[in-house]
């Protein structure tokens, strides 16, 4: 047993992470704890986001050889804590299950829940494998001593940078395949497919900036009442794991449906693509021809681009699968109804109601509960930075390598076991 005065040299075991140097830089800070770090890469775009020591190479199969394996690696490696991003990942998820049955600390690493410039640090994962409580008096209390966030922005990052490192993440992983023959990509879609699909939305990124402008500026000015349903990302583990949907389609089926029959009839649905969408399914397509045939053409509008900010401070209220846009409004005080399962999904704070009934009486945040929340977030699984610009990952993997050396993630007052919410049951897809 180490001594009061010397420090706990525990082992942490990094997986997969972001497109991004940040978990190489946490690395080396918690070594200069005194930690030890390793790596299981999975692909070669991990090995070229690690360029450190400590790496071992995984070339074997999913499944029951990769359990095997991960677990044996744990014990001759006495593991203490798992680091990664995407618990949901096939691989993370084995991982994750060996890491318990050993009392391995998991810490899930991801996009800040609060933006543009923070990074979420959560003990076992997100929404449905939150800790983070739910209870309104409970999140009143354990917010009762902290502050206002500071909500300045400290750091920037360009798109740019994040395109960047998104090739030099996946096209490695295309054509050096051979190198890891076994493994297995957790997107739906391959990266050259996805690449072209931005190249070809980029062709028409100016036109489209134009008309979504406009768009906003008619909504703005029309003084007609209405919502936004911000579109997700179709391989975003918020809608594949955490929410009642296989596929988007089906929530933008079910919000539409309900907006047309329970909505005023001056109201207005404003439907937002995911800015980082790759144009792969035809969203607007889709959306205006359901709208067609619910007889609601004029009333539903697509969006593509455009000031989201400016659309949220004055829309009626705001339905999400389980989107950080939904954080957004509640923080301007909007309401907001959530789909699937989201941390901000509580009572008091978001409208707990059917969503037949949201169009008619949406439900605002309450206060002190909205308050409270956001304190409580920013506080026990929030930190600053970014993953894609130097100040950003450095700030970034300052934060997150202290509170991982002093077992602060969830802390103070974040922390509920067992998680407080439940994984949705998957809905019976229908036609699309």
């Amino acid at each position: 047993m180490a001594s009061p005065t010397t420090p706990e040299r525990r082992v942490f075991l990094f997986l997969q992470g972001p497109s991004s140097p940040i978990f190489g830089k946490i690395a080396g800070r918690l070594e200069a704890k005194g930690h030890r770090c390793l790596r299981i890469n999975l692909n070669p775009g991990d090995q070229i986001f690690w360029r450190r020591k400590g790496a071992y190479n995984y070339r074997g199969r999913g499944g029951n050889d990769w359990r095997g394996y991960v677990a044996s690696f744990m014990d001759r490696h006495a593991v203490t804590d798992l680091i990664l991003l995407g618990e949901e990942r096939p691989y993370h998820l084995l991982a994750i299950k060996a890491a318990k049955d050993r009392d391995i600390a998991v810490s899930v690493i991801e996009m800040g829940y609060l933006r543009p410039d923070w990074l979420t640090l959560e003990r076992d994962g997100m929404s449905s494998n939150s800790h983070f409580p739910n209870d309104p008096q409970q999140i009143i209390e354990a917010a009762n001593t902290l502050p206002e966030p500071d909500w300045k922005r400290r750091y920037t990052q360009s798109f740019t940078a994040e395109a960047g490192y998104d090739l030099l993440y996946n096209l490695p992983n295309v054509f050096l395949w051979f190198l890891f023959p076994h493994y297995r990509r957790h997107a739906l879609f391959h990266p050259l497919a996805e690449y072209a699909g931005w190249v070809l939305r980029l062709a028409g990124s100016r036109r489209r900036a134009l008309a979504a402008s406009m768009l906003v500026e008619r909504v703005l000015t029309s003084g007609a009442s209405f919502f936004v349903f911000p579109l997700q990302l179709q391989t975003d583990f918020q809608l594949r794991s955490h929410s009642p949907y296989i596929d988007q389609r089906e929530a933008i089926a079910e919000v539409i449906t309900s907006f047309a029959e329970h909505a005023p009839r001056t109201a207005q649905l404003i439907v937002k693509i995911h800015p980082l969408d790759n144009g792969l399914i035809r969203w607007q397509a889709h959306v205006e021809e359901l709208a067609s045939r619910l007889g609601i053409r004029g009333r539903v509008q697509f969006l593509d681009g455009g000031d989201l900010n400016a659309l949220l401070e004055k829309t009626a209220g705001v339905v999400t699968i389980n989107s950080t846009v939904g954080l957004h409004a509640l923080q301007l005080g909007k309401p907001v109804k959530v789909l699937g399962t989201a941390v901000f999904d509580i009572a008091d704070l978001s409208d707990q109601a059917e969503l037949d009934q949201f169009w008619a009486a949406p439900a605002h945040p309450q206060e002190p509960v909205r308050t409270a929340f956001f304190r409580l977030l920013a506080a026990a699984i929030q930190v600053r930075g970014n993953f894609y610009s130097a100040t950003g990952t450095d700030g970034g993997a300052d934060a997150i390598a202290e509170r991982l050396h002093n077992r602060s993630i969830n802390q103070p007052g974040g922390f509920i076991d067992p998680p407080p919410r439940r994984k949705p049951s998957k809905i019976s897809p229908g036609p699309h």
